[in-house]
């Protein structure tokens, strides 16, 4: 490692994402304990040194630059490593105790959580973790959940949200039904296609059109407001499918379906009430989370966005 280029000041990197985090200079004083001036100051050195400008000012608000986004990811990861070594070093994630509720789709629930669950619970073992698998979108707020991951990002203030992924989708069917109905080889051989819903049908084909589609609700006459059912149904050759990638690639006679067609993208957000900063539980169990779903589920990528 090359020691001297390593020089710039925590401090200031510290203050710059609680600025990005907080979502202004006042917030992000509070949450440090730091007056506003102290905290501009370390923003403004960290820039000076580093040579970039990292918030532009729009109106009232703060709004990152690209250099900005980029620098965060870089110091995001910094915290979250600095504070599972101080945790581990000190024997505290070992001690860490209390209920810790996630909520996911239950999709993610069953089949992409339960590796990064058993890592929690080995780092932390005191810990109680409660997944929640639900469709519907659960009230952080109200405390229906401490920690959520979503396909589309909260708007509530009270609320921390971070884009960890951009994960993708594709059309995916059982080898035994594409062997009875065919393989389309084209967007208007899918129309002979039928199709298993999960949630909204019409919602799901307000979704998919765009992308050169002309699907009906006939093509829609099986389908589960629940994604894990639905996927069994896909799995028992009853149509085809919309999955996330990650889950069909671990999926035994499972083809996708026109695999040269562009997979569809979809934000993941995992997002926490702003009690993340003061509970040690939410902490280390949101940057586990945070580590875990941007690794497995790929990074930021150009393919058609599509939100489920």
């Amino acid at each position: 490692m090359n020691w001297q280029s390593v020089s710039f000041d925590w401090n200031q990197a510290r203050a710059f994402l609680a600025t990005v985090e907080e979502g202004s200079l006042s917030a992000a004083s509070r949450a440090l304990g730091l007056t506003q001036p102290t905290l501009g100051r370390q923003v403004a050195a960290l820039e000076e040194q580093l040579d970039v400008v990292l918030f532009e000012r729009v109106g009232r608000s703060l709004v990152l630059t690209q250099s900005g986004i980029e620098l965060s990811e870089h110091v995001r990861a910094m915290c979250e490593a600095a504070n599972r070594v101080s945790l581990t070093a000190s024997g505290q994630s070992q001690i860490i105790e209390g209920r810790v509720r996630i909520t996911a789709s239950d999709v993610m629930s069953a089949h992409i959580l339960p590796p990064v669950i058993r890592k929690i619970r080995e780092t932390a073992p005191l810990l109680e973790i409660d997944v929640v698998a639900a469709n519907d979108i659960r009230d952080l707020q109200l405390r229906e959940a401490d920690i959520a991951i979503r396909h589309i990002r909260p708007e509530q203030p009270d609320l921390i949200a971070r884009l960890v992924s951009e994960a993708t989708a594709s059309f995916y069917a059982s080898k035994k039904y594409l062997d009875q109905h065919g393989r389309p080889g084209s967007l208007k051989e899918l129309y002979d296609h039928d199709f298993i819903g999960f949630g909204d049908n019409d919602r799901m084909i307000e979704r998919l059109n765009p992308f050169g589609l002309s699907l009906t609700p006939d093509n829609f006459r099986l389908g589960s407001e629940s994604g894990v059912v639905a996927w069994e149904l896909a799995k028992q050759g009853l149509g085809i499918i919309v999955m996330s990638d990650e889950v069909a690639a671990a999926t035994p006679n499972i083809e996708r379906v026109m695999p040269d067609m562009e997979p569809f993208a979809f934000p993941v957000w995992l997002t926490a009430h702003r009690e993340l900063h003061t509970s040690r539980r939410i902490r280390l169990v949101f940057d586990l989370l945070a580590e875990f779903l941007t690794k497995s589920m790929g990074n930021r990528s150009s393919h058609p966005s599509y939100t489920p």
